[in-house]
């Protein structure tokens, strides 16, 4: 099996370390709500709009580690894809780190398959982790946020904590019933309610933020899109 390894700033205690991580696979979990309430009724707004009602929730999509990328530029085929902040979680040298991503989506294509239209874009992510086990006690006052560009002008496209989804042990216990995260996997953990629609941005930005400890994680990129031709 060909090595997809990346690059990232490791941030533990005092120290910082570019750390190169061999991701074996890559997981994005859906519908990760923590209301039950509120995430049934985003699934019924999604089943208006045309994408299927999930099998269970959470639910767990298998995507290629070869889509998971640092870089500050994607493309995507055609105008219907966006992104969505999350945090991520990958199992590394035997321990959990915490970094942030963007779940970059085909919108079009998850009216009709959802498994596909999250295998055709990349999914970005931030090159910086943290030590999960430093924001473990206060886990739920962590805050996730992107921005989009629109009419010139950068907004504010999603804002909340991480306390509206599931738990990381939750998350990770739906996955895999043995409660961890198998070495060199690397899971995108579900995301927040856009401010307004759910629509196309040509550059994304994203963030999630520790205000025990100060800190934040961020990162931003381009979207080209590519022409579709018939």
């Amino acid at each position: 099996m060909t090595d997809h390894s990346l690059v990232f700033r490791a941030h533990r205690g005092n120290r910082v370390e570019n750390r190169s991580i061999s991701v074996d696979s890559a997981i994005i979990a859906g519908w990760t709500g923590r209301d039950p309430v509120a995430r049934e009724k985003h699934i019924a707004e999604l089943e208006a709009l045309g994408v299927a009602r999930p099998a269970s929730t959470p639910i767990y999509y298998r995507v290629s580690r070869t889509l998971l990328t640092t870089a500050d530029r994607i493309e995507v085929v055609g105008e219907n894809s966006s992104g969505e902040v999350e945090f991520v979680l990958i199992c590394d040298g035997g321990r959990l780190w915490l970094g942030a991503g963007s779940d970059h989506t085909d919108r079009k294509v998850e009216t009709y398959n959802i498994t596909v239209s999250k295998q055709l874009c990349e999914k970005p992510m931030a090159p910086d982790l943290w030590d999960f086990e430093e924001v473990a006690g206060h886990f739920d006052s962590l805050q996730l946020r992107s921005w989009i560009q629109e009419d010139g002008e950068q907004r504010l496209y999603q804002e909340g904590s991480v306390a509206a989804i599931l738990s990381p042990d939750a998350i990770i216990a739906g996955y895999n019933p043995g409660g961890e995260l198998h070495e060199g996997s690397a899971m995108f953990c579900g995301t927040l309610a856009a401010k307004g629609v759910i629509r196309p941005s040509r550059r994304f930005s994203f963030e999630l933020s520790d205000p025990v400890l100060g800190r934040r994680i961020a990162h931003s990129y381009d979207v080209v899109a590519l022409p579709i031709v018939s």
